[in-house]
């Protein structure tokens, strides 16, 4: 009831998402409210609005129903054999063309092991991994937090994306320089999660560079492909666009710019034994098996 009322802040469009007539649903927070000897809302233009206590409470119920949610998917998989569940992320993205693969390994490795993808936790995998939303979060960079440890998985090229049409296509690799004039697409706006290069163009020419922030890569990639804008996006993510033609794509500088990917899971579960663990070191193992990380296998 509460986080409802927090979604929509209307007791019409909560009492619908519960089923409840908006009477009803007063009645009910009138009830909490006594229960508790507490103000939870307060009105204010026919809207109610939480006080710090109901936040409270609501964000503490966002994190039981969540435990709910999981205990229930726990109880389906042990039916089927299934003892122990390990919740991913991946930091940004949102491809997964390499899960089928690691998939088929894992369960020929461990077959009481399963994986659910937690799509949502992508925007702030470290802080949805202390908080336990996730069990590993997939992450490139070097991971410096208290509590964290890091698996390598592989090494990747950020790569510079341009439309087909584009006047760099067709370069083994552009400048940092030649970034200046670039509108430039970015995931985040915030500094220091969006990779070496994104350092670049901060400290060099190129900060004068235009840029405009769309969430999701996967869209970015669209937006190149339609010739309306470039982006640096790491290149397993964008390999299947290139392989297609969709997308052309270039190395950042002569030497390029190489992120390291790891699995990263909180310290306390890094013992043998550990399922979180055991995914880890098995991501591992097949990433080094692929030769090529979560890049499509080389035609």
């Amino acid at each position: 009831m509460i986080q409802a009322i927090a979604d929509t802040g209307r007791v019409t469009e909560a009492a619908e998402k519960l089923g409840l007539t908006p009477s009803a649903l007063s009645h009910r927070i009138r009830e909490a409210e006594r229960r508790l000897d507490v103000t939870l809302y307060t009105r204010l233009h026919k809207r109610l609005r939480m006080t710090p206590a109901a936040e409270h409470l609501a964000h503490v119920a966002e994190r039981v129903l969540a435990d709910m949610e999981r205990a229930e998917e726990d109880v389906w998989r042990t039916s089927r054999g299934v003892v122990h569940v390990v919740r991913i992320a991946i930091e940004a993205y949102s491809s997964y063309h390499w899960l089928p693969g690691f998939l088929s390994f894992l369960q020929s490795a461990a077959p009481d092991i399963d994986i659910q993808v937690m799509a949502g936790a992508s925007r702030e995998p470290l802080q949805s991994l202390s908080n336990r939303h996730v069990d590993l979060a997939i992450m490139s960079g070097e991971i410096a937090r208290p509590g964290a440890t890091a698996v390598p998985l592989f090494d990747d090229d950020q790569l510079f994306i341009m439309a087909p049409g584009h006047e760099l296509a067709g370069r083994e690799y552009v400048e940092v320089s030649e970034l200046a004039a670039e509108d430039l697409i970015t995931y985040s706006k915030t500094p220091g999660t969006d990779g070496e290069v994104g350092q670049m163009l901060r400290n060099g020419d190129s900060a004068k560079s235009r840029s405009v922030t769309v969430e999701l890569p996967e869209v970015i990639v669209e937006l190149v492909a339609a010739g309306q804008g470039t982006s640096v996006l790491a290149g397993w993510a964008v390999e299947t666009a290139v392989r297609a033609g969709r997308i052309k794509a270039a190395r950042i500088s002569h030497d390029g710019v190489v992120s390291s990917w790891s699995a990263v899971i909180r310290s306390e579960d890094n013992e043998p034994g550990n399922p979180i663990r055991t995914v880890a070191s098995l991501l591992s193992n097949w990433c080094s098996r692929t030769g090529h990380g979560f890049r499509p296998a080389p035609e």
